[in-house]
């Protein structure tokens, strides 16, 4: 096992957590977590962020908003085409 300080655990931190790099790092960087205290809260904290974000991904706007955002961008392209389109 090599020596897995703070430094190469929250540089690896992210790639840990998607299970992103080759089993003995990750052993060594779980290891590490188990025995320092600031780094699993840091670990704890990135999961926790990037749950919230990926609820928040799923969550869809109200209609209203769709179609309010919808017409908005039609009337942005129908007044580019219209900028774009040479008089004659």
């Amino acid at each position: 096992m090599s020596d897995c300080g703070c430094d190469k655990a929250k540089r690896d931190l992210e790639e840990f957590l998607r299970d992103e790099v080759c089993r003995t790092e990750a052993a060594d960087i779980r290891t590490h977590l188990e025995h320092c205290e600031s780094c699993r809260s840091e670990a704890a904290l990135s999961v926790t962020l990037t749950e919230a974000v990926q609820r928040a991904c799923k969550e869809t706007a109200p209609a209203d908003l769709r179609d309010q955002v919808l017409e908005r961008l039609r009337a942005i392209k129908a007044g580019h085409e219209t900028e774009s389109t040479p008089a004659v």
